[in-house]
């Protein structure tokens, strides 16, 4: 197993990046959210410079130090210059939707000035010669690219363990993971490191992360936002989006992200696909007259799901008093170890989509898969297996077990639309992990649901539910996220279901290790 390191420290690189910023008197930097900080940007009471000092000083004292969360991978030189930039044309702020949003990419975003590496020590210093498509969207929009976060290496897992980044712990019970394979953005963002942060979802990558800590994901429909210069892991399953603390700032980022791109076929049934304003569905009445369907078989029934249903229970009232009717969905179809076990195709596809990719970076240093794992650089205890399994396919999408399971991904698309019709429904609803997310030293997180969203492709959002009970080592309880997955396309209104569910619930809580 190798060492966590990186190609600098932080805290030795926040030196050369300046002094620590003043301390604002006017404005919280915790709890930020991106309205807040263009209000205040447009007040004066900030500058961009002071607010991007300020998340560097958090990441220098809570992800290296104090708490030592592991989140950040590396941190962007350029980001002070960037923001200074920025206060020399204040008019930007008009103009650009993210003006000055300081944002946290995860590592498997390429990135013009950081390296992209999978959080693998075979890629240490692996430089693209672009942005990801969604990544130059996001700059064009004025956001930020503060750093780059630490993930289960390649987005392989749901611990978030890495060769180069090492163990990221979960802020609000430090003996525990963040969730994954997200879980470097998720912990950035739960702990006030980045205004905000994306993360990629094969299966359950975005949404196992915001349910860990207490966060929004959205996995959006497969094909709205494009995956040109995401490092790939399945055709079939691949997703991105963004994490955030609450639902608008999810819904400012998608608005950004979302689009055609003419690199990345997959995307042309987006035209047209996305409304003119996602934040016009932020109403806070939107669960009047909803129909939500409560997916029994998602839901555990041993003493060790009992909190995570305790804290689904009193989700599902809330919903119903806010004005939603919950329709039982008695279908055995939906069992996700089933799901896992027979659709997944991620080592059918994987050497292939791999392999193509390492082709795209000039210095990558290893040309394939099957070099990476010559190496011995990856975290062997978290990764061996899958990688070699994928090795060892010859040609894993001409296998006829291939097939047979896009045939089954297929008819399993069509029965879950199928659910939707028959019961008129407008989402469904049940708990992203069937029990709490698990202590570090686990390499696998166990009874996650996420397979639903990974195989239809259908939009899902993941949003704050609630707390388990406190201990001493959760102070807060541990954070629990349900997910409302939709029908294609339905970004809006998901949107809106989530929006009216957090402003009724107000379930979000900053972690105590990192005040």
């Amino acid at each position: 197993m190798f060492k966590p390191r990186t190609t600098l420290s932080t805290v030795a690189l926040l030196a050369l990046l300046g002094a620590p910023a003043q301390a604002q008197e006017r404005f919280a930097v915790e709890e930020a959210t991106i309205a807040g900080v263009h209000d205040a940007l447009a007040a004066g009471t900030i500058t961009c410079r002071s607010l991007v000092q300020t998340y560097l000083d958090r990441i220098a004292a809570y992800d290296q130090a104090g708490p030592k969360l592991a989140a950040i991978r590396e941190v962007n030189r350029q980001a002070l210059g960037q923001a200074e930039a920025f206060d020399r044309n204040r008019n930007r702020l008009a103009s650009e939707p993210l003006a000055c949003v300081p944002l946290v990419l995860k590592d498997n975003y390429n990135t013009a000035e950081l390296p992209t590496t999978g959080g693998s020590a075979s890629l240490a210093g692996a430089q693209p010669g672009k942005d990801a498509f969604a990544v130059a969207k996001l700059r064009k929009a004025g956001a930020i690219v503060l750093a780059k976060t630490n993930l289960q290496e390649f987005a392989q897992g749901g611990v978030s363990v890495s060769s180069l980044g090492g163990q990221v712990r979960n802020p609000y019970d430090l003996t525990r993971t963040p969730g994954g394979s997200s879980g470097g953005t998720g912990a950035a963002v739960a702990a006030n490191l980045a205004l905000a942060g994306t993360g990629t979802d094969t299966v359950n990558s975005i949404r196992s992360p915001a349910s860990a800590n207490n966060l929004v994901g959205l996995r959006a429909t497969q094909g709205l936002i494009s995956l040109s210069g995401i490092m790939p892991v399945s055709k079939t399953q691949d997703a991105i989006g963004p994490i955030t603390r609450t639902v608008a700032d999810a819904a400012a980022l998608l608005q950004v992200m979302a689009g055609p791109d003419l690199d990345d076929p997959l995307t042309s049934p987006s035209a047209g696909k996305v409304p003119e304003s996602y934040a016009a569905f932020l109403k806070p009445d939107a669960l009047k007259g909803a129909r939500l369907g409560v997916v029994k078989a998602l839901f555990g029934t041993k003493p060790e799901h009992a909190e995570v249903n305790r804290v689904m229970q009193e989700a599902l009232d809330a919903f119903e008093k806010a004005g939603a009717t919950l329709v039982p969905i008695e279908d055995p179809a939906f069992e996700a170890n089933a799901l896992n076990a027979e659709n997944d195709v991620q080592t059918y596809e994987f050497k292939a989509l791999f392999n193509a990719y390492l082709a795209t970076i000039p210095n990558a240093p290893h040309k394939d898969l099957a070099g990476i794992i010559a190496s011995g650089q990856y975290h062997k205890a978290a990764l061996e297996k899958f990688l070699n399994g994928a090795e060892a396919r010859r040609d894993g999408m001409a296998e006829p077990d291939y097939k047979v399971r896009l045939e089954r991904i297929s008819a399993f698309k069509a029965r879950v639309a199928a659910v939707f019709d028959k019961e008129r429904l407008d989402a469904l609803v049940y708990p992203l992990q069937k029990r709490l997310v698990v202590p570090i030293g686990e390499l696998n997180q166990a009874e996650r649901n996420g397979i639903v969203a990974g195989l239809t492709g259908f939009p899902a959002i993941d949003i704050p539910a609630g707390f388990s009970a406190p201990t001493e080592r959760a102070p807060l309880g541990v954070p629990v996220g349900l997910d409302l997955l939709g029908r294609p396309w339905s970004e809006g209104k998901l949107l809106g279901l989530a929006y009216a569910f957090e402003q009724a619930t107000k379930l979000r809580r900053p972690p105590a290790s990192a005040p």
